[in-house]
């Protein structure tokens, strides 16, 4: 599934190429797509303006205004769930096997075409609400900030995370606490910081929580500055290109190569239905560890 770092090239993607444009019409070729949706999805799109791109965590969305309308009231919401692909592409180009939902605008530029081989993503059109911070749809208000955001307060999860009790990798991927760490940028993180994936929250002192944070914005970051990581050709950004931050994954996928750092073989191990990977010499397996 796409973490932060992918849906921000995607979000980037919108906001140079379909912020401003208003829908001429869309049109539904799947009902799983908005299955999510309450209303018909092209009526409620159709002579909208899209005003921006937004997003937190794995979210994004598109504010709609009607006319000169200042504040938008509603927003078309899109999960990439597994496979979701958000693609500007010429609307006289071949429809790909997997297309959802595309839209077309007033303009008669590039369309707007959302693209899902696995069927887990989705569109829906949702009214605004006050977020953590700034305005965010209904839908995804109880999710909390994410680390690349200024709403994004340190201190507060800091506390928050000690009284978790729980093994520190299930916090983060805990969207309540701090929005848009995956299993792969968490690994990642959690090797920049030399912490097991295991190890308790209440044991973190507040020096080791800023370097951890700190783990975690540097991966993302850099991995934004590559496109995101891509494994297979389901992501891509709204040109349809792959990244490549894969080529720079220091444990994520690595079993039984050398640790980057200190050159010991990278293990896997079973973690909620998935892996997670480490290096045993940099990050030991602490006695008290939490699953």
């Amino acid at each position: 599934m796409p973490e932060l770092p992918e849906v921000e090239v995607v979000r980037r993607g919108l906001e140079s190429w379909v912020a401003g444009r208003t829908v001429a019409a869309a049109e539904v070729l799947h009902p799983r797509a908005v299955r999510r949706n309450v209303g018909d999805l092209p009526a409620q799109l159709k002579d909208r303006t899209l005003a921006s791109a937004e997003r937190r965590g794995k979210y994004l969305w598109l504010p709609l205004r009607n006319g000169d309308q200042e504040e938008a009231e509603e927003a078309l919401i899109a999960h990439l769930g597994m496979s979701g692909q958000l693609l500007v592409v010429d609307p006289l180009s071949p429809v790909e096997k997997h297309l959802r939902v595309r839209m077309g605008f007033t303009d008669g530029g590039l369309e707007l075409r959302f693209v899902d081989q696995r069927t887990f993503g989705h569109l829906l059109v949702a009214p605004m609400a006050a977020g953590r911070g700034r305005p965010v749809p209904e839908p995804i208000a109880h999710i909390a900030a994410d680390p690349l955001e200024d709403a994004f307060d340190d201190e507060e999860f800091a506390v928050r995370l000690r009284l978790r009790r729980t093994g520190i990798k299930r916090a983060l991927l805990d969207q309540s606490l701090i929005s848009g760490v995956g299993n792969i940028y968490a690994d990642e993180a959690l090797w920049r910081a030399r912490l097991h994936w295991a190890r308790p929250t209440e044991t973190l002192t507040r020096p080791k929580i800023a370097e951890l944070l700190a783990a975690v914005r540097a991966v993302m970051t850099e991995a934004l500055g590559q496109g995101g990581t891509s494994f297979d050709s389901l992501y891509v950004n709204v040109n349809g290109e792959s990244g490549y931050f894969d080529r720079s994954l220091a444990v994520y996928g690595r079993r039984d190569e050398p640790c980057r750092r200190c050159g010991t073989p990278i293990r896997r191990e079973a973690f909620m239905n998935r892996s997670s990977y480490s290096c045993p010499k940099c990050q030991p397996r602490p006695r008290n560890a939490r699953p």
